[in-house]
């Protein structure tokens, strides 16, 4: 296990890395097939895609800062990733009616 924070938690590793950033790319997905644009579920006035860098800003960086005052993906431990992911499939899910599993290994290697 990786041990660098100040509180010996492990931090995220590489996989875990990919693993979040992957299920940016798949959220985003879900919102555009499903029909969500960032205005609809954002407020804006300008129909805008989703995409991995906006689920990462918008969504997933929104929430961690205010789960856990940490602004930095890196600087997450493994469980504040898990707890991040099920508050905001929780949101997407019950908002939008699109819910996506976090990857798993074999989904990171394709």
């Amino acid at each position: 296990m990786n041990y660098s924070t100040p509180q010996d938690k492990p931090v995220r590793t590489l996989t875990q890395n990919r693993a979040i950033h992957t299920y940016f790319s798949m959220l985003a997905d879900s919102l555009n097939n499903a029909g969500y644009d960032v205005r609809k579920a954002m407020r804006h006035d300008v129909p805008i895609p989703w995409t991995e860098r906006l689920v990462k800003e918008l969504i997933w960086r929104k929430v961690q800062k205010a789960m856990f005052d940490i602004e930095s993906t890196t600087k997450l431990d493994v469980s504040q990733i898990s707890d991040v992911y099920e508050v905001i499939n929780r949101y997407t899910a019950e908002s939008f009616c699109v819910s996506v599993a976090f990857p798993e290994k074999d989904r990171l290697i394709k």
